[in-house]
């Protein structure tokens, strides 16, 4: 395993991001907020000609990358609403949406406890009409590179698994 600072582990992050993500990187003026990462995928079944559509699905997601020295619970929770209105602010529902993700990722030196067990239980979901205009989900990983561990809520474990490979975490 890689020892990283937070430098190089965002880097690293955003370097390999860049291949599917629009990578927005940030300067100091919105510190913590590092990057802001989209995706998005189009897909739709049509018979004969596109004017014949049977169905669209459209998904996306917003992943963004936070730089923090220490995380406290305080700190956690004030990060994650604004992450929260931001995404949803970016979130485009209604027919053919079929689902978004909204994915705070904190880089951190260090992480309190009670921090980490409120990052792992936090769920937020929100159906749009009835699930008819899609949902949305929010996933939520720790980098905590002084242990050198990887933590995420229940719906994040595959963002987990995807940070553990590109940093090569155990």
């Amino acid at each position: 395993m890689m020892k990283y600072t937070r430098e190089t582990a965002i880097s690293r992050l955003l370097k390999s991001y860049q291949t599917y993500y629009n990578v927005h990187v940030f300067g100091e003026e919105q510190k913590p907020v590092t990057a802001r990462c989209d995706f998005f995928e189009h897909s739709q079944k049509y018979v004969l000609s596109r004017k014949a559509e049977l169905w669209t699905a459209d998904s996306e997601e917003f992943l963004y990358i936070l730089d923090i020295p220490h995380l406290t619970k305080e700190i956690y929770e004030k990060w994650r609403d604004y992450v929260y209105e931001d995404g949803m602010s970016r979130v485009s529902h209604g027919p053919g949406h079929m689902y978004s993700f909204i994915t705070p990722v904190f880089v951190c030196d260090s992480c309190d406890e009670d921090a980490r067990k409120a990052l792992k239980k936090c769920r937020i979901y929100k159906s749009f009409h009835f699930s008819l205009h899609g949902w949305m989900d929010y996933h939520v990983a720790v980098v905590d590179l002084e242990k050198g561990r990887i933590d995420a809520n229940r719906s994040g474990h595959t963002t987990a698994k995807i940070l553990k490979k590109v940093l090569c975490f155990k």
